[in-house]
């Protein structure tokens, strides 16, 4: 089997991906339509056009404007729901979702509608497509930490929904310490936690994270490299670290695939896993990701199995659940 066609069937578990970050072109008009919303762009083409991003912002002010289509439980759905047949045709056998409820609390739109629709086709994909699917909440870093107390206490009616809480949006300038207090709590209130950090910010950002908001999972994490000490705790403590390669090279972190660090990182022992981060805007899902580091790192058929089992040893679901996604995996690479 080449290595094409091992990407394509290796079975995938994918940990960092924004739900409002797989909103297509194409759905954009759609919905844009049907909720009579007027965009800045004459076609789906002009909005693939405006994705040459700079750096993190340049990509987040486009990304705010287009969620601004998603308006009722069925929009949210309907997202949900093309993603996952996305997630079907590249093989991913499970998922953690990321939402923004911010994003659209602040245009109106409420809370139990934004996860009404997003947990429907998380149970019809459950269903329909057989995968299994869990969904964090996150936490804008840019909005003040009274805005994530309310929107934490949104979702405390949906606790049977949510697995988890995180924190997206603008690293810099917005460190993990501005939001303590409102992971304290989420904890307390029974959430997992996780944490954007070492993107586009310092190290101290992941140090702080691991630290002040005691968190499962490191969203990102690249900039580990730059602390010799970090890397080695990161190694003996498995601290997962989502990364997201085609988004780290569209939004600049790294100038090209070639200069990326997750296969060295991965070959230090580190729990690396790869993730698909904000599809729609960055050029790709999960099997693109795979693919765009293989092209550009010499890669075993077994490394490439190590990011499917290091996602499954990171995501937050029983021990009975990770033995069934194992199987899965071991049963591939037996025959592969």
């Amino acid at each position: 089997m080449n290595q094409a066609t091992f990407i394509h069937q290796l079975p995938k578990v994918e940990l960092h991906l924004h739900i409002e970050g797989t909103l297509e072109p194409e759905m954009m008009f759609q919905l844009a339509q049907r909720n009579q919303i007027d965009l800045p762009f004459a076609s789906p083409q002009e909005v693939k056009a405006a994705y040459e991003f700079t750096n993190l912002q340049s990509f987040l002010d486009i990304y705010y404007q287009g969620a601004n289509v998603l308006i009722e439980e069925q929009d949210f759905y309907d997202l949900t729901w093309a993603y996952l047949l996305k997630c079907q045709q590249d093989n991913v056998i499970h998922t953690e979702i990321f939402f923004d409820p911010q994003t659209h609390t602040a245009r109106g739109i409420h809370f139990d509608t934004v996860i009404a629709g997003i947990d429907r086709a998380m149970k019809d994909g459950l269903e329909q497509l057989g995968i299994t699917s869990r969904i964090i909440m996150c936490f804008l870093r840019h909005l003040d930490e009274e805005s994530a107390f309310e929107v934490l206490e949104m979702a405390l009616p949906h606790k049977d929904k949510i697995i988890g809480v995180g924190l997206d949006s603008s690293e810099l300038g917005h460190p993990p310490e501005k939001f303590e207090r409102v992971f304290s709590k989420a904890r307390d209130e029974g959430f997992l936690t996780v944490a954007h950090a070492g993107e586009e910010g310092p190290v101290n950002n992941i140090y702080n994270s691991l630290e002040l908001l005691n968190v499962s999972r490191i969203d990102h994490g690249v900039r580990c490299a730059d602390d010799e000490q970090l890397v080695a705790l990161l190694a003996e403590s498995k601290m997962p670290l989502t990364v997201c390669p085609l988004s780290n090279t569209k939004l600049k972190v790294f100038d090209e695939m070639r200069d990326h660090n997750i296969v060295e990182l991965l070959r230090r022992g580190l729990c690396v896993t790869i993730n698909s981060d904000d599809p729609a805007y960055f050029g790709g899902y999960m099997t693109d990701n795979f693919l765009a580091v293989a092209e550009c790192h010499a890669l075993s058929q077994e490394e490439l199995a190590l990011f499917t089992r290091n996602a499954i040893n990171a995501s937050f679901v029983s021990e009975a659940e990770k033995r069934v996604l194992r199987e899965k995996l071991d049963g591939f690479v037996a025959t592969a």
